[in-house]
């Protein structure tokens, strides 16, 4: 059936078409190529002797970056001018774990140490080392263990490079060049506080020249311009030693023949190193027959793999949109289907899906004044745990808080009080629309709430640059006074108003909203006409304050391990009874209790039952004596806040390590899967999306996103070093659907393209 489909018919034109347009300009280029091949292979040959020496010296540079790096390095900066007599053991594992971990992307740096004089101990990547007995495992073949440590660890170095010397290893023969430098890099003297040393293994060496011998059968020697050998490949004739110093040989030719070998000469100008290559003269011939028969069998070999890949894609990318075409049918018949062309039915939903999309957002921007309504009745009642969310919460309702310090107020309209009919209702209703309509021209945007039939709350943030003071209360008052006038000129509308004590931030709006009652209810009280503020009213100080919004604001804030919020609540429940009322003995016992009742009911809740010091905090509450000045069962009272917020801070840390661990895993176990996504894995460990997005950015310092390509690139790299599958195998191993997206992503992480890293791999 999807091979009668037209969609998949399409698909497959359209990749036989592109298919034979790069195999005819293949032709033509093979007419052409054929002709010059013989000329260019000494090209060629030159080519790939000068990438290996660029190769070889950005090698070095790599060598002499790390010691640079290892120079400014603070850990070993700190060892090397250490003057105790005891090894700073943690330092050195520091340094170890910090410094010594430069070789996992440049196989130069496998095999190094760093020798520090005043510990007389040499570092390597995983252990620490007494000279003498590093000496036992690794050492010069021809140097005493004297000589080494002279002429290595103690003398001075500015990098130096030994020429390639017999090497044991653990037992087993090697040669190595080395390459030596002290440290600080600025070291003149005949000694210096620390040197590194970097041993490079001649095969380590070869292995980036291996294409010009496997390639050609020929012979690659390098040497210093002193004429030490530093490496030599290949199958090497008797004369290559003394090339350099035979008349017959022109050592500025870049390219001749010499016997039987056509010898290519580079010469670097980093370091004076001489690189040579010979290769076969009748190899270089034999390249252009190859080229002839391999033309052909590639031709017809890409032609037929062309074709199946155009099937095989043709295939999967037609399947899905055949399915949606198939859930159509299902959904609206096929005799609409049979009317118009698929691909136009299927724009047509997605132009209806987006036309949906904007007329949802429009019903959400409808609902976007009862979100701030609700906001206003939360923050007013002190429901937020803490100020992030009361933001998070603003923002959401589309509310400005550039200014956070301000005034809470009550409006109340007169003369409807204990009146409960609809007309009344209706009444108030339009009453309320005219008070805010009124308060929109004078005031200017404001946050504003119904608190019941009768009343508004109103939000006056600090204007501008002004800070809460007299200034401000006065500007208010005046706003208020020609509010209460217009009110009652134009629409006979009497209103009183109370007005609470300052808040410094949104956590204390509740605070001072409960002060805006306190002086509306006195208001009322002795029929006080205006507006009344709260340290204007005249209110009995019989009892303490401590109200069940502000015990309730307490536990919440503790239990969230917000301790700077839970402090501010207990310094203003404490500032109230302290600084504004003068408490009876009997009242101030009853204070105490009442805040250590608060304290015992929250460790009985179950989050703070799970950790064992619970019974030490429930006796340090207990203790608190109710004779006790109120200053000091304040103390006490923060430090143990400080405890419990504390205890909730750690759990909660622990609770998010845990929680990306678990992404970590997950991610190790589905890397391979093209639908892993965030929302995938927001599925698997059962939190919003939004949520794990950020909580993995503040744990890990990266996006999770980031964190997958890397996954995926290193098990890329794995694959290209231990495996013989194509790129195109290992991208659809690794989670893509797409070896084009593999191979830039690929790039854009490690540097350089899969197929370049894979031939890096094998030179």
């Amino acid at each position: 059936m999807l091979k009668r489909s037209s969609v998949f018919r399409n698909f497959l034109i359209s990749y036989i078409v592109i298919l034979l347009i790069p195999c005819v300009g293949g032709y033509i280029s093979y007419l052409t190529s054929i002709s010059v091949t013989q000329s260019i292979s000494i090209d060629n040959s030159l080519i790939q002797l000068e990438k290996s020496q660029e190769l070889l010296e950005h090698r070095m540079a790599e060598v002499e970056g790390m010691t640079r790096q290892i120079a400014i390095s603070q850990e070993v900066n700190m060892l090397m001018n250490d003057r105790h007599q005891v090894q700073d053991v943690y330092g050195l594992w520091k340094a170890m774990r910090n410094v010594l971990t430069f070789g996992q992307t440049n196989d130069f740096l496998q095999n190094y140490f760093i020798y520090l004089a005043n510990y007389d101990l040499i570092l390597t990547s995983g252990s620490t080392f007494r000279p003498e007995h590093y000496y036992e495992y690794f050492h010069y073949d021809d140097m005493s263990f004297d000589e080494w440590k002279t002429q290595v660890l103690l003398k001075t170095h500015r990098s130096e490079i030994k020429p390639l010397t017999a090497y044991t290893e653990r037992g087993m023969g090697t040669s190595v060049i080395t390459f030596m430098q002290s440290l600080p890099l600025d070291s003149f003297n005949d000694s210096s506080p620390a040197s590194v040393v970097v041993m490079i293994d001649e095969k380590t060496i070869t292995g980036l020249l291996s294409g010009l011998t496997k390639g050609f059968g020929g012979w690659v020697h390098i040497y210093d311009s002193q004429g030490n050998t530093l490496a030599l490949q290949g199958s090497v004739p008797s004369y290559v030693d003394k090339l350099k110093d035979d008349p017959a040989f022109d050592a500025n030719k870049t390219s001749q023949f010499y016997k039987d070998d056509l010898v290519i000469t580079t010469r670097s100008d980093k370091n004076g190193w001489v690189y040579q290559a010979g290769i076969p003269r009748t190899t270089l011939m034999e390249n252009a027959n190859k080229i002839k028969r391999a033309t052909f069998i590639l031709t017809g070999g890409t032609m037929l793999i062309g074709l199946l890949v155009g099937l095989l894609l043709a295939r999967r990318h037609s399947v899905p949109i055949q399915s949606m075409i198939g859930i159509i049918k299902e959904q609206f018949g096929r005799d609409e289907l049979e009317k118009r062309n698929a691909y136009d039915f299927l724009s047509g939903n997605i132009a209806n899906m987006i036309k949906t999309n904007k007329q949802l957002e429009g019903e959400l921007t409808l609902q976007l004044p009862l979100v701030r309504d609700a906001f206003i009745k939360r923050l007013i009642a002190g429901e937020f745990e803490s100020h992030d969310i009361i933001v998070a919460a603003a923002k959401q309702a589309n509310i400005s808080l550039e200014k956070e310090s301000g005034y809470a107020g009550i409006l109340c309209i007169n003369g409807y009080s204990g009146m409960d009919s609809v007309e009344i209702l209706n009444e108030l209703s339009a009453t309320r629309l005219l008070v805010k309509q009124a308060l929109l021209e004078i005031a200017g945007p404001l946050p504003v709430s119904d608190l019941g039939s009768d009343k508004l709350v109103v939000l006056f943030f600090s204007h501008e640059n002004r800070e809460p003071g007299q200034d401000e209360e006065e500007r208010i008052t005046a706003l208020m006074e020609e509010l209460i006038q217009h009110l009652f000129q134009e629409y006979k509308v009497s209103i009183q108003a109370g007005f609470g004590e300052s808040f410094a931030t949104l956590m204390d709006v509740s605070q001072s909203f409960e002060q805006a009652k306190q002086a509306l209810e006195y208001a009322v009280f002795v029929n006080s006409k205006g507006m009344l503020w709260n340290h204007e009213a005249r209110i009995e100080n019989t009892t303490y304050y401590y109200p069940l919004d502000a015990e309730q604001r307490l536990a919440s804030t503790i239990r969230a391990g917000e301790e700077e919020e839970a402090g501010k609540i207990i310094d203003g429940i404490f500032e109230q009874n302290i600084a504004r009322r003068e408490l009876s003995v009997e009242m101030k016992h009853q204070l105490v209790g009442e805040i250590k009742g608060t304290f015992l009911k929250l460790l009985d809740q179950k989050v703070f039952q799970e950790t064992n010091m619970v019974e030490t905090v429930k006796r340090r509450v207990i203790d608190i004596g109710p004779a006790e000045p109120l200053d000091s069962v304040q103390a006490e009272i923060k430090s143990i806040t400080a405890t419990l917020c504390g205890y909730i801070a750690n759990k909660k840390k622990d609770s998010h390590a845990k929680l990306v661990q678990r992404m970590y895993q997950y991610t190790e176990e589905m890397y391979a899967n093209p639908d892993l996504t965030l929302y995938r894995v927001a599925e698997y460990v059962e939190r919003p999306e939004k949520y794990i997005s950020q909580l993995f950015k503040e744990v890990t310092g990266v996006n999770y996103s980031d964190h997958l390509i890397k996954v995926r690139m290193e098990k890329a790299a794995e694959l290209l070093k231990e495996s013989n599958h194509t790129v195109d195998d290992i991208a659809a191993r690794v989670g893509y659907n797409s070896s084009h997206s593999f191979r830039r992503a690929f790039k854009r992480l490690i540097g350089v393209t899969p197929s370049v890293y894979r031939q890096t791999l094998d030179e």
